[in-house]
Formats: structure tokens, sequence, C-alpha cells
């Protein structure tokens, strides 16, 4: 049960006597980490796909009391973990009242605290600190400079008055005002070397020095960062003093199996809604989305040093929604189940998110509409073998024509279940106990089209619409 703040101590004294122990960050950490591994909970929830591979590694460095260094492409949920890593402080840290730098009450290390418990004693003012705000982040960029990580001279506590000697003229960068907490840098090769520099007293002596000023400021800080494996030879490098003095590299990776990617985006997807209309996604449809990007991270006509991140994925799946719900919200009706059809939207959402390696200008798009095929053919064959689809076949190659498409109602699809008797079977495969018209439409326009990808069966596409008939 989390603690209620206005009943801890206010006090220096009264900290003392209320038994509180005063830890280093990272056994505090080790400490909370030890608890969740030993009671057989996740570190942090909304990560998949890590359970082992990813995790393991970090469950180490932490019981190791590591400084860490994530290492992968984008989209692999490096910040995530990162922010995640908050959970695992204590939920409230007492710190001497007015502490810029997060003073710990027993061991005070700022001027200013150190005066002000020399002064009151065990009367000191105490505050306690969320341990949402103990974490302290920076983006990588060329303009950082040692004063935003560090620390700089204070021009206007100078023009008060005080000598340029006075440590209280100081103005804190962000790292010292992490004291006891987490300090992410994202993208560290983007730092220039210069300012890498000045992290190497913060990681291996604990400490930062701020220009001249003949001070020694300790630090207690778990320091964690994110690169990109190609930002070591391209945008930058990591100076090799400070590679050496993280004590953990993790390789981050994209999710192994479709399934755990569908997983992530339903998680992680907004579903669009108007009026009360709400979109229900198929799951094999789902599979078409996670085994698209899946195909994407393989093929030769993307560029794989930049990624197929699983952003992909959550911005087709949202797009396939919005496509769906234009066309109900076109024809009016209100149970919306995303077709086939749909899947023509998914270019506009997929072409700014890969980086296509095409030969001739202007392939893009077939790329990744022969990707489209190719994820719906996997999923197709996947899901309804040969056996299943022969009596449909047959019932075609008698003269059937299917005209389905945007333009054609649910309805009218579904219709297409008493025209061809012999479509039910597979579509109750992939339709399960969804009777909807919706429902149904859209498990019947995927056996089409996954019959036409076996060369089953002919299409002609015109527009908006699309014909199915035998291939005699």
């Amino acid at each position: 049960m989390a603690q209620v703040r206005e009943n801890l101590p206010s006090t220096l004294g009264a900290l003392q006597a209320s038994g509180w122990e005063s830890l280093p960050v990272k056994e505090e950490i080790r400490k909370n980490a030890v608890a969740k591994i030993a009671a057989g909970e996740a570190l942090f929830d909304g990560v998949l796909g890590y359970e082992n591979t990813v995790m393991p590694q970090l469950e180490n460095a932490i019981l190791a009391g590591h400084d860490v260094i994530f290492l992968g492409e984008r989209g692999q949920a490096k910040t995530r973990m990162i922010r995640s890593l908050t959970g695992l402080l204590d939920e409230w840290m007492p710190i001497v009242a007015g502490s810029e730098i997060n003073d710990d009450p027993y061991h005070p290390v700022s001027k200013h605290a150190r005066d002000l418990v020399a002064f009151e004693g065990e009367a000191t003012p105490i505050e306690w600190v969320h341990r949402g705000d103990r974490f302290g982040e920076k983006l990588a960029t060329p303009d950082t400079s040692i004063a935003d990580l560090i620390g700089e001279v204070d021009p206007i506590k100078v023009a008060e008055g005080r000598y340029l000697s006075d440590e209280l003229t100081l103005h804190y960068g962000l790292v010292p005002r992490t004291n006891r907490g987490i300090f992410a840098i994202n993208e560290l090769p983007d730092l220039s070397e210069r300012i890498q520099v000045g992290l190497l007293n913060v990681l291996e002596e604990r400490d930062i020095q701020v220009r001249g000023y003949k001070i020694r400021l300790p630090l207690d800080i778990l320091l964690v960062a994110s690169a990109n494996p190609d930002d070591y030879t391209n945008r930058g490098r990591i100076i090799t003093p400070l590679k050496d003095r993280f004590g953990s590299q993790i390789r981050t990776h994209y999710p192994l199996e479709a399934s755990t990617e569908v997983s992530i985006v339903r998680q992680e997807a907004r579903q669009p809604s108007v009026g009360g209309v709400t979109v229900r996604v198929p799951d094999y449809l789902e599979d078409v989305i996670a085994t698209f990007s899946q195909l994407a991270r393989t093929s030769p006509n993307i560029n794989q040093r930049s990624g197929v991140s699983v952003r992909l994925s959550v911005a087709n799946y949202e797009v396939l929604c919005a496509n769906a719900l234009r066309r109900a919200l076109h024809s009016g009706e209100r149970d919306v189940v995303p077709r086939i059809c749909d899947l023509e939207a998914l270019p506009a959402s997929t072409l700014g998110k890969v980086e296509i390696e095409a030969l001739e200008e202007g392939r893009e798009g077939s790329i990744v509409e022969n990707l489209l095929r190719q994820a719906v053919l996997t999923v197709f064959k996947d899901r309804l073998p040969f056996d299943q689809v022969r009596d449909v076949i047959a019932a075609f190659e008698e003269g059937v024509v299917a005209h389905v498409g945007e333009d054609v109602s649910s309805v009218d699809e579904a219709g297409l279940l008493e025209q061809v008797p012999a479509l039910l079977a597979p579509v109750r495969v992939l339709a399960g106990a969804d009777e909807s018209a919706a429902g149904l439409a859209s498990a019947v326009e995927f056996v089409l089209e996954g019959l036409h990808l076996s060369k089953r069966l002919n299409k002609d596409a015109s527009g908006a619409r699309a014909t199915y008939r035998s291939r005699g």
C-alpha cells in the first residue's frame, strides 16, 4: 500500500527516529528488483517479447549494480524500459529541504544542505520527493553543452554580491539535479566527443567538477543510455573510455514472432470511434498487419540498417481501422469490421516509416503492395489448408462470379454465402462465432483474396471494386 506523504517525518530528528535507512540508488533499485524477481513478477509492465532475451540481461545488470547502455534500432522500447526503471525506486525519498540536488539528510553534499544541517541539527526540515521526480532525461544533440549536463556559474547570483569562489554561485546542470536518481541520455553517439568526456567522472569517480572550482561533488546516480548500432560509425560514435565505463551493454531487438507483434499492437494502437461506432478487427487481419512488418524486416527492398519499427505495425493497424470507419460512414453501416479492400490504405502509413531501396523511381508503392500480398498469402495458407477451400474453387469453376469492394455493402458481401454455400466452411473457420454481416463479409473477402493470391482465382480490380472469377 502506498505511503501517505503527510504521515512521513518532517525533520531530521523524526527521520532518524523512524528508522529510515539511507541506501545508494543502485542498492535501492537492486533491493526492489530482488523482491519483484523473487515474487515472480516482471520488472515492469508494457514491454513484450523480451522475456527470454533482454530482460534476463537487464536483471543481471541491475543485480550487478551496473550503469547500462541499450543498443538497438528505433522502435525497440529502449526509452520505455529506461523510463520504467523509476518503478524500481522507493515511492518516497527524503531530502534536505530546499536542496537543488536531492541532498541525503544523513550525508549532505551541497553547501546549502551542509550549512543547514550544521545549523539546525535534528530540527533540519525534510522534504519528500516522489520516485517519478527522481528521473532526468536528455536527448543528446550536437548543441548540448557541459553547462546543460554538469552546471555553470550563475551570473545572477554573482550580481547579487557573491564571490565567484562561492559554491552558492553554481547553477547545477541536469546530472547533479538528478542526484540519488536515474539519469538517461537518449541517442548517446549524437553527443559531441568533448561533451562525452565530461561524463567520464560521473561514471567512474561518481563526481563532477565545474570549471575551476575547487569542489568535489560526489553524486549517487544510475546512468542509463540508448544508442542505435549504426550510430557508432555514421552520425557519431561513443568514445572508447566512455563505453568502457558502462557496466552492461544490452542489445534489443524487434519482435521475433508475429504473435508478439500483434500483442504489442493491441496494447499500443488507438482505435477510432465516432458517435458510438467502433471498429472490430478480426484476428486474421491483425496477423496480416504483423506479418507485413515481419516480412519487411527481411526484404532486400527495405533498408534494414534503418530498421522497421513496431510503430509501423501500430500505424498500419490504426489506418486500417480508420479506412474501415470511413467506408462505414459513407455507407451508413453501424457495425464496422475491416476487410481486404481496406488494406489499400496502408501504403500511406508505411512509406513514411521505412526506407525503400528501389533501383527505379516510383517503385515504392509497388514494393509495399507486393509485401502486403505476401502477408495476406502467408496468413491465408496458415489459416486455411487447401482441403477447406477445394469446394470453393470448384464452385467458381462452375461459373460463379463474386463482386466485392469498398462500395459493396456488408450485407451484399455476406450474401455470397448463399450464392456459394462452399464458402460457409472456411468463413466459419475465420469468423468463428461472429454472425454479423460485417464479420462474415470480411471473412468472405479474405478467402477470395487468398485464393486469388494462391493462383486459384482471377481478380479484376476497377477502382474500389474487385471481381473474382474462375481462372478457366
